[in-house]
């Protein structure tokens, strides 16, 4: 078997092939999550656990999936992507294999945190494998990759709803998780990283990018990496909600089976809502990726939280009626999907390319730690309505997107001209002695 640091073709083809592969894996890891909200429901009818009880599982999956990114990526690092995937693709299936069975929440949460750990492996090797192929197109290559996971559900929801209401829930999780796991563990045999390392190019000055490789411990010690930690959790906090209670919160308003046709095509409000997102989620990642290589990170950032802020906003007032309840989510997670693409972009541009699956990794735990407000969106709404939840998720989005624009974009500036000025003095003084 040939390994993965054999000699590799650095071919702009090879690339583009790498890139492909690794936004099919991204898909076949999407109903882990995507899909989830429609099994909720029938878990409980049949076991009485109550949503909140279960919906700990999908916060123990997105926690494992993400904080353990960075121990799966410094493996990726050390002996390349392979491996990592192949392992991820087994994991994957036997996960929902798992959930088939599952009759307690012990094993349900068991078969959670299997999931997370492999959607985290394929998840941080192809988004880091992109980063590193394409330094020239950071924001359109992870946005590409991401929009793998983002869309990769479209195509599978209606299939999943159609066997879950047919043959039940566990027929559907054993089905899809063989399918989705062996079709991962046959594409792993083909990533590979690039052989020479791809140099950054620096840009205009709205896209600054560092020339140094910056460590992981160095990372962490940086105040920047901190605040776009923080900005990270606040939008996928509320994304996170959405996207786990967008079943329940159709069924509370009422409007879930109701009958919602545009453009010719016609379904349910709920499967409409749901296969929607997933297209204009898959579709924001790789655009405002495309955007943010243009007109900058932090301005693409306030675009689209502030876009995102709006759209929730809309859904409390006007939530209850179909046809806007399935528009306005749509948009909804069309921006914000992006910071999938715009917080690694972001990660390999300030910290370099070196380590960039690690790094990028240790960022992307932000959204574990996100994860862990989803069950009290439950316990929020079952107190106060959800109209407490979307005041919140108001909040966090409007919020930062003040942070991105004030904030984020100064010190990132800061850091990478300050330690490149340094480097440079540095290097200079060594010359001299």
């Amino acid at each position: 078997m040939v390994s993965d640091t054999d000699a590799t073709p650095q071919s702009s083809g090879f690339r583009w092939l790498q890139l492909v592969m690794g936004i099919v894996c991204m898909a076949m890891i999407a109903n882990l999550q995507y899909g989830w909200t429609l099994f909720v429901d029938p878990i409980d009818a049949k076991y009485h656990w109550g949503r909140a009880a279960i919906q700990l599982a999908f916060t123990l999956f997105v926690v494992t999936e993400t904080w353990l990114v960075p121990v799966e990526a410094w493996f990726v690092d050390k002996y390349g992507p392979r491996i990592v995937v192949m392992f991820g693709g087994i994991m994957i299936a036997l996960a929902w294999l798992m959930n088939s069975y599952a009759d307690s929440l012990v094993l349900l949460y068991a078969a959670a945190i299997v999931g997370g750990i492999g959607a985290g492996a394929v998840y941080g090797t192809c988004v880091g494998n992109a980063l590193k192929w394409f330094p020239d197109r950071r924001g359109l290559a992870a946005g590409a990759t991401a929009a793998g996971f983002g869309a990769g559900a479209a195509i599978t929801v209606v299939p999943i709803a159609n066997m879950i209401a047919a043959t039940g829930y566990q027929s559907a999780f054993f089905t899809f998780g063989l399918g989705q796991g062996l079709i991962v563990f046959i594409l792993s045999f083909f990533l590979r990283p690039p052989t020479v390392a791809m140099p950054a190019k620096k840009k205009q000055l709205h896209l600054p990018q560092t020339k140094i490789d910056f460590t992981p411990p160095q990372v962490l010690r940086s105040p920047i990496f901190w605040v776009m930690y923080l900005v990270f959790v606040m939008v996928a906090a509320g994304g996170l909600m959405t996207a786990a209670q967008i079943a329940p919160i159709a069924k509370d308003f009422k409007i879930a089976n109701e009958p919602v046709g545009i453009l010719g095509f016609q379904m349910a409000a709920l499967t409409f809502a749901i296969s929607l997102d997933r297209i204009f989620d898959g579709f924001g990642r790789p655009f405002f990726g495309w955007v943010s290589d243009r007109i900058g990170r932090e301005h693409t950032m306030f675009i689209a939280f502030s876009t995102a802020a709006l759209m929730v906003l809309t859904l409390s007032v006007y939530g209850h009626i179909p046809i806007v309840f399935v528009l306005a989510t749509a948009v909804y997670f069309g921006v914000f999907g992006e910071i999938y693409s715009l917080f690694p972009a972001t990660s390999g541009d300030t910290f370099g390319v070196k380590f960039a699956t690690t790094n990028n990794g240790m960022l992307y735990t932000a959204k574990g730690t996100a994860s862990l407000l989803v069950p009290l969106a439950s316990i929020v709404a079952a107190s106060y309505g959800w109209q407490a939840v979307f005041v919140i998720v108001v909040a966090l989005n409007a919020t930062a997107a003040l942070l991105a624009l004030f904030v984020i974009k100064p010190m990132r500036r800061a850091f990478i001209l300050g330690n490149e000025a340094a480097t440079e003095a540095r290097t200079q003084d060594v010359r001299i002695a």
